[in-house]
């Protein structure tokens, strides 16, 4: 499984590397999102730096349904599902592999995103392992539930379309995690409830996905 997991994974790293989507497009996209907040909020500097943490998960969440539609559209072109279904490969391993793939990607963005978080927003960084805690923990969610969603979606004509109606509402509960927990990091607020409450939600759900996607892929890939 985790030699399988490897090879897709170096697989879809390689495409991205030569096609340079997720530099040209995705990173872009993400940058422009946290700007275009930084402009509609600036008259007030405090509502800004209050929400930073939102808006910090609210890019990294829009940035994240471009990459798992284009990890779900690599395997669309060319007959290539229909080759991973013949193969020997072990679906578990596809999808951990595709899984790393999304997540190496996302965490690259939340470093530049982190880094527009605290130029644009004159942020100041308080609790900097809570921050990488809670970026592992909600990277990995995300990127197991796109993935599995992602899979569901692949052999529909509006999967475009259909792909962020059903990944949306799942992933709220990481967006409003991610926040809290981030918010004590960013801003130095006091919250009712600790980061480490809403960690341990992120990381209960990044587990309960890794897990069914390692059970269930197989059965998705065949129905797909």
């Amino acid at each position: 499984m985790w030699r399988d997991a490897a090879l897709v994974a170096g697989k879809d790293l390689r495409i991205e590397l030569r096609s340079r989507v997720a530099l040209n497009q995705v990173a872009p996209f993400a940058v422009l999102v946290l700007v275009l907040f930084a402009f509609a909020l600036d008259p007030d500097r405090d509502v800004l730096v209050r929400a930073a943490a939102g808006l910090f998960w609210v890019a990294v969440l829009l940035s994240s349904l471009l990459a798992v539609q284009r990890s779900a559209a690599l395997e669309a072109n060319d007959g290539v599902a229909d080759s991973q279904r013949l193969s020997s490969l072990d679906p578990a391993g596809i999808f951990l592999g595709k899984a790393a793939a999304v997540a190496l990607q996302l965490a690259v963005l939340e470093v530049l995103l982190g880094v527009g978080v605290v130029v644009l927003y004159d942020v100041h960084l308080k609790g900097v392992l809570t921050l990488v805690a809670t970026a592992v923990a909600a990277t990995v969610g995300l990127a197991a539930a796109g993935t599995l969603y992602g899979v569901l979606a692949a052999g529909l004509r509006v999967r475009e379309t259909l792909l962020p109606l059903l990944l949306l509402p799942v992933v709220a509960p990481v967006l409003i995690a991610a926040t809290r927990a981030s918010e004590a990091a960013l801003t130095g607020l006091s919250l009712d409830v600790t980061p480490g409450d809403w960690l341990r939600l992120l990381a209960v759900f990044a587990v309960i996905y890794l897990a069914f996607g390692v059970v269930a892929y197989g059965a998705l890939m065949e129905d797909s």
